[in-house]
């Protein structure tokens, strides 16, 4: 049986599948892999074009009736996440603000951090150009902007790790991968193991996983590749915790209570 099997084009995201898509371990499938940016992934899934994708938990919130969460697999930061940067201090209500797609979950964490902004939607890897040549005041950066900015001559004026740890102190869920409802359980299970297995793999061989996310890592060197791909591929990737779910509920209940998303059924494989 062959399964399409898509992730986002970043070094984190490359990192857990690589032992999956180079054949570093047995599968129960055969896999078609493909790689597109977040947004366009979450797009598809509207579709239900994928067997299994990774996906924002902000989209998920539309999608619950769909997909199942797999319970590895999910990018969840502690002590980091999404950034708003600009090219000087500024106060961002009101201001118009570049983000890498309307269902990714750092738009969601900014929509309930900031009141009033104007958002101009763009891929994520544009974002910093179109600050630096003022075509938006601010940008939401995603993946390795968030440790690159600097590089850029641009300046951090949100953190939305912060926002959030400050108001729950539980980690920063935001993305997921998600199994189609129209699989069999015993397929589901049977791809959760080898998803598990592939991060395994790529956990206990960190330079040869990060060697080959290096193909996806956009002009970082080896050493911040590996630091990156290990920020979002750790002990909450491998087997999601508690309070990693407890994080998702608690995101659902504060977007549901400000009329943004429904609050979906936490279906977790």
């Amino acid at each position: 049986m062959k399964l399409r099997v898509a992730h986002t084009p970043d070094a984190d995201d490359a990192f857990m599948f690589y032992a999956m898509v180079e054949g570093k371990i047995p599968l129960s499938f055969e896999i078609e892999h493909f790689t597109e940016d977040i947004e366009t992934l979450n797009r598809m899934a509207f579709e239900e074009d994928l067997d299994v994708t990774a996906l924002s938990l902000h989209a998920y919130a539309y999608l619950d009736e769909k997909y199942r969460i797999l319970s590895a697999g999910a990018s969840v930061g502690n002590g980091y996440g999404p950034i708003v940067v600009a090219k000087r201090e500024t106060d961002l209500e009101g201001k118009k603000i570049a983000i890498p797609g309307r269902f990714t979950t750092a738009y969601l964490y900014l929509r309930l951090a900031i009141e009033n902004f104007e958002p101009i939607e763009m891929r994520f890897d544009k974002i910093m150009e179109a600050v630096k040549r003022g075509e938006a005041d601010a940008g939401l950066l995603i993946h390795e902007g968030q440790i690159t900015y600097r590089d850029h001559g641009l300046v951090k004026v949100l953190d939305l790790w912060d926002w959030w740890f400050n108001k729950t102190r539980l980690p920063m869920p935001l993305g997921v991968n998600v199994i189609s409802r129209k699989l069999s359980e015993e397929i589901q299970r049977k791809f959760l193991e080898d998803m598990k297995k592939s991060i395994e793999y790529a956990l206990n061989h960190p330079d040869e996983a990060a060697r080959y996310a290096m193909r996806y890592s956009r002009g970082m060197d080896f050493e911040k590749t590996k630091r990156f791909a290990m920020m979002y591929v750790n002990e909450y990737t491998y087997e999601m915790p508690e309070d990693v779910v407890k994080a998702m509920e608690k995101l659902f209940e504060m977007s549901s209570r400000a009329g943004i998303t429904k609050k979906p059924r936490l279906d977790i494989l």
